[in-house]
């Protein structure tokens, strides 16, 4: 692409899409969901984008100059509102004499706007040698432009409604969480668990991805907190069931045990902060280049990924993190899993519910499945936690579930009401009397029964 190219829609383009924007409510119907202010140059054409984008949300039309002017009203910083003043007059004043021109080429636009900030961003990124995000950021500026789907006809399209009577999931290990998710977590899904440090969020995703891997998935574990080593190490402990801090000295029966796996795992380490979801993309693209399309992934966790939106409040960062994440379970159709952490009050507390725990609801709004795992000082001396069902798209939440946890080899296992009592209300005892292999839970009762006796003597 020519420079004279990159050039093709400057200002006065721009101006005339502001024109057609606030003459044609057909043009704006037909672009709004893909119209978006960081296309424009000029700040006031982006003040003025993001307002108009308000109104038709709000109103399904264009806002007239009477509505403009109030909010330009609004406006404090002086400069920038002189400056709107003058773009919407022009906009106003505009001859449409090609609008039909300007209308068709608005797809073009958006392509070459985002590949325009793609390769002034890209500068940077070539410094660090970080390709897969240059990637990442081409691949989406090329994106970019006009969904010609206008979505589900309904009165045409009755065979495609019917063409599958479920939608397609990969299970969890847990039954309770797969009657209430109606199989699992769907494609397209994104899954996430709360909890505080310690809790085992981490060892909940290796269970989530080991138990895919041996049903026969191909998953793909990004980390970004530990190594590619020490998480393989935790998946040697989940799939041969021994202690994770023992099963260094049983390699003869990692190698049995993997040879029997009928899925693929690729553990990937991203530095914290350092890569977005373009590079996650970028990667996900490279395994299925060399045959290992993912039929699953795990981030452990995403909120340690970079955002796109840089030099902004952490919670907007946040919010396009997870906004982006949800964006690519739906663009790759499979379904992700990750973790985050809560706040110190919320790891307090016996059950964490969604507001309970910082930042959790905006997280849980954009998320299908939400659960939290909750484990106090006593619950890891008993071996025990709750999981907590904080939002689920799919049936029912509010659910909590007494769960029997050695984290050891990343088991869980949730029990009956009575069971999980019998165990939680124990006289707590130091951890070297606790068991720390895959014992049964009438095993775990009888030595924690032992281990209080011991106390007594």
């Amino acid at each position: 692409m020519t420079l004279s190219e990159l050039n093709k829609y400057g200002p006065a383009f721009q101006v005339k899409v502001i024109h057609s924007l606030l003459e044609r409510k057909e043009f704006l119907t037909n672009i709004y969901d893909i119209l978006d202010s960081s296309y424009f140059d000029n700040q006031a054409h982006k003040w003025i984008i993001d307002n108009i984008l308000k109104y038709y949300h709000e109103y399904h039309t264009t806002p007239t100059p009477e509505v403009l002017k109030s909010e330009y009203e609004k406006v404090t910083n002086d400069v920038l509102k002189v400056s709107i003043r003058e773009q919407l007059r022009d906009a106003y004043k505009t001859i449409a004499t090609d609008s039909e021109y300007i209308e068709s080429e608005f797809a073009s636009f958006c392509k070459n706007q985002q590949l325009k900030k793609a390769l002034l961003n890209s500068v940077d990124l070539l410094k660090a040698e970080d390709y897969d995000s240059i990637r990442g950021l081409i691949d989406n500026a090329l994106k970019a432009g006009m969904d010609k789907n206008i979505g589900h006809e309904y009165l045409k399209d009755i065979e495609t409604r019917y063409r599958q009577e479920q939608r397609i999931t990969i299970p969890t290990p847990w039954k309770e969480f797969n009657d209430i998710l109606q199989g699992g977590l769907g494609n397209g899904d994104f899954g996430l668990i709360f909890g505080g440090p310690g809790a085992g969020k981490s060892w909940g995703l290796v269970a989530l991805a080991g138990h895919a891997v041996k049903m026969g998935y191909n998953v793909v574990y990004y980390t970004l907190e530990l190594g590619e080593d020490y998480v393989g190490r935790r998946f040697d402990a989940y799939f041969t069931q021994i202690p994770a801090n023992e099963v260094m000295y049983h390699k003869d029966v990692i190698q049995e045990t993997m040879d029997k796996l009928p899925g693929n795992l690729i553990i990937k380490e991203f530095a914290p902060g350092k890569a977005g979801i373009s590079s996650v993309e970028s990667h996900i693209t490279k395994c299925g280049d060399l045959g290992t399309k993912p039929d699953l992934v795990v981030i452990d966790y995403v909120d340690l990924l970079r955002s796109n939106k840089t030099n902004r409040e952490r919670k907007d960062e946040i919010d396009d993190i997870y906004t982006s994440t949800k964006g690519l379970a739906r663009e790759l159709d499979i379904p992700i899993w990750s973790a985050s952490q809560v706040n110190r009050q919320g790891a307090q507390d016996d059950i964490i519910e969604g507001h309970k725990a910082a930042g959790s609801y905006d997280k849980m709004m954009i998320t299908d499945f939400c659960a939290s795992i909750s484990r106090k000082a006593k619950d890891k001396q008993s071996g025990v936690g709750r999981f907590h069902i904080m939002k689920n798209r799919y049936g029912m939440d509010g659910l909590t579930f007494g769960t029997l946890i050695n984290i050891a080899i990343g088991k869980f296992e949730m029990v009956s009401d009575e069971e999980f009592s019998s165990l939680s209300h124990q006289e707590e005892v130091p951890d070297s009397n606790l068991p720390t292999d895959n014992f049964s839970l009438a095993e775990k009762n009888q030595l924690q029964m032992n281990a209080s006796l011991l106390q007594t003597l």
